[in-house]
């Protein structure tokens, strides 16, 4: 088959690990006898420096007209000020609303021989299987949003708390969490028909007992669960689910919840799999185009010396090969050959534990060459 995928380095150690993506597309590309086009743009602080936008036109022209996007990380330092009017965050967010990509899959599975790398006892891990699926294009990071000086004539504004605002005066700043039924129902029918070709099992996380908007949201989820008698439901409050993340993770099978539950809760489910160096995602919407990316993100502190660990952006292709092209066969391929990898003891700095590890282009070598080994075999 032929494919147009997009790539999106953006920065820091995004560079380094699409690389190594491409580098393993190319290797599946020539293995199966597919051709695979791919067209780099810019996105992020790399594009803010560039043209002062974190998602140009052209960049999100070109996503669209693309079979899939793989996208690296974006921000660092340089763009860290949180009152700057632009940020590099705000083209990842423009992005998932431009190509309306309204699910973020993140699968979490444990690797037996990287148990050591985990925080947790190793017997909570036994078992640990579970899928993510958060809300991606409605909640608090797209709800109506104000920072601003309050005078003395706001009833929203707080008594001055002597932090060096004028007399009578306080910074008020708020983030609107906002709903509605339809969001909720679609990204609740993409859980039950992923735990239906899973364990049945699905978790919805809100916060139901404090906020109006996670109390529709539960009462929607409700409802359609009706559509899925096979399919258990369990609510869980999200704090008592991010208890429980490390308590008893082998008991979820899918979790489902909103944009910024999600977001916390599949970064602490990054220390069961020891490292969010292995944990791989894929944003998808109404159609076969996705973005696929590591939950990572641009880590400066390490980026240009060549030791980020590629295997979540080498994993977010494997979702890329399966949900986009629809290529089962090589998603599993490249699946398998990470584990054969692992298996053989190859390790980055993150997960080696101390002990002797490669870097980033000898990682991504490395499982090329065990999807070869494995074709020949």
């Amino acid at each position: 088959m032929h494919a147009n995928i997009v790539t999106l380095p953006g920065d820091g150690i995004g560079v380094e690990v699409v690389a190594e993506g491409v580098k393993l597309l190319r290797a599946v590309a020539d293995a199966y006898c597919h051709t695979f086009t791919f067209g780099e743009h810019m996105m992020g602080g790399c594009a803010i420096d560039a043209t002062g936008d974190p998602l140009p036109d052209e960049t999100l022209a070109a996503c669209r007209a693309a079979d899939a996007v793989l996208l690296g990380a974006v921000g660092g330092p340089k763009w860290s000020d949180p009152a700057a009017e632009v940020r590099p965050e705000q083209g990842l967010l423009g992005l998932r609303k431009g190509l309306e990509l309204y699910a973020n899959l993140r699968p979490v599975q444990i690797y037996p021989m990287l148990r050591d790398a985990s925080p947790l006892h190793p017997s909570r891990l036994e078992g640990v299987d579970l899928m993510v699926v958060r809300e991606l294009t409605g909640g608090i990071y797209f709800g109506n949003r104000q920072e601003a000086a309050a005078g003395d004539d706001d009833p929203s504004a707080s008594p001055s708390t002597g932090s060096g605002q004028a007399s009578g005066q306080a910074l008020v700043a708020y983030d609107t969490m906002i709903y509605s039924a339809p969001e909720v129902e679609r990204i609740a029918r993409k859980a039950f028909e992923l735990a239906r070709l899973r364990r049945r099992h699905v978790t919805s996380v809100d916060k139901a007992n404090v906020l109006a908007s996670s109390r529709l949201w539960r009462q929607v989820v409700t409802e359609i669960a009706k559509d899925y008698p096979d399919v258990t439901l369990e609510h869980m409050l999200v704090d008592s689910a991010a208890m429980h993340l490390l308590r008893r993770p082998s008991d979820f099978d899918v979790i489902v919840t909103g944009n910024m539950f999600g977001d916390i809760l599949t970064d602490e489910a990054s220390m069961l799999a020891g490292s969010m160096g292995m944990l791989a995602s894929a944003s998808q919407g109404a159609g076969s185009n996705g973005v696929y990316e590591p939950i990572h993100g641009s880590a400066p502190d390490i980026a240009g010396q060549g030791i980020a660990n590629p295997l979540a952006t080498i994993l977010s292709v494997a979702l890329l090969l399966r949900y986009s092209l629809s290529l089962l066969t090589e998603a599993q391929a490249v699946e398998d050959a990470v584990l054969s990898v692992l298996e053989q003891g190859v390790r980055t700095p993150d997960i080696a534990g101390g002990g002797p590890s490669v870097g980033t282009a000898e990682m991504g070598d490395q499982v090329v060459a065990a999807l070869g080994r494995a074709l020949q075999a």
